[in-house]
């Protein structure tokens, strides 16, 4: 495959075909339960600032956010120009016991 400049690619082919079925559970880890959700954060300036938009704001929603996985990086285009980048994440966080 050809290579696509570094920094924004995503080859389907990098992830797994099950990944899908493992987010849409609950996953458990000794005597905690945790589950995994997708967020997308947006910027007109970064896809970094873009994650960190979209962790400040599920933050607020969600306690005890553990882990925010980058799965795709894209960008609104207009007029030939970047206008937006889009960070998706999979957010993972504890359920309240």
């Amino acid at each position: 495959m050809p290579d696509a400049g570094g920094i924004g690619y995503n080859d389907p082919a990098d992830f797994p075909a099950t990944r899908g079925e493992d987010r849409a559970m609950a996953k458990q880890s000794g005597n905690a339960v945790y589950r995994v959700t997708d967020v997308i954060g947006t910027s007109s300036s970064s896809w970094e600032d873009a994650a960190r938009s979209a962790v400040k704001i599920a933050s607020k929603s969600l306690r005890d956010l553990r882990i925010a996985e980058v799965t795709k990086l894209d960008v609104k285009v207009e007029a030939g120009k970047v206008v937006q980048f889009r960070t998706r994440l999979s957010l993972s966080f504890k359920y309240d016991s």
